[in-house]
C-alpha cells in the first residue's frame, strides 16, 4: 500500500467509557485539501466506516494527518464481533464468518478473536444484524452505533 503517492496513515483516536484513549492508524487515500478517504475498517473508532472521507489536517505533533470529522459517508456500515472461539481455518467460529461472507459482507481482523465486518451499502444492515443475533455472537455496533441506530432506547450505554 505504501507504493502509492496519494496513500498515508491517518491519527483516529477514540475515547473509552472509562476515559483512556485507543490511537489507531487505518490507511488513507489522500482525495483533496485535508481530505482522505479510508481504506480500512475502523478497530475502535465509532461512527466511521471503510472509504468514508475524513477531514484530517496534518498535526505537527502527531506527524500525520489527524482525523478531527467525517465529511462523506460511503455508505458502508461496520459491526465488530469478538469470536470465542477464535477464528482458525474450518472452526465454528470461522463457519460463522464465511456466514457473513455469504450474505455479502468482507472482514477484517485485529486477530483471530476480535473481527470488523463491512456491510456494503447493498446489503440489507437488518438481514446482518439478524444473522449476528440468531447466530448468538457477541457484537457491537460501531457504525451506525447503538445510540444512532436506537436514540429513544433508555438501556443504551
Amino acid at each position: 500500500m505504501t507504493d502509492h503517492p496519494d496513500m498515508c496513515k491517518v491519527v483516529l483516536r477514540a475515547t473509552d467509557e472509562d476515559g483512556s484513549v485507543t490511537v489507531e492508524t487505518p490507511w488513507a487515500t489522500r482525495v483533496g485539501k485535508d481530505l482522505y478517504r479510508i481504506e480500512n475498517s475502523a478497530f475502535y473508532a465509532y461512527s466511521l466506516s471503510w472509504l468514508d472521507v475524513v477531514y484530517a489536517p496534518y498535526s505537527e505533533e502527531e506527524e500525520r494527518p489527524t482525523f478531527e470529522k467525517v465529511v462523506e459517508k460511503s455508505g458502508h456500515r461496520t459491526v465488530r464481533i469478538k469470536f470465542d472461539p477464535p477464528v482458525t481455518e474450518g472452526n465454528h467460529s470461522m463457519e460463522k464468518l464465511q456466514g457473513l461472507v455469504n450474505l455479502g459482507c468482507s472482514y477484517e481482523g485485529a486477530n483471530p478473536f476480535y473481527i470488523c465486518v463491512d456491510i456494503p451499502p447493498e446489503v440489507d444492515f437488518t438481514n446482518i444484524r439478524n444473522y449476528l443475533i440468531d447466530e448468538d455472537l457477541y457484537f457491537e455496533h460501531a457504525d451506525p452505533t447503538y445510540e444512532e441506530l436506537f436514540p429513544d432506547d433508555d438501556n443504551a450505554a
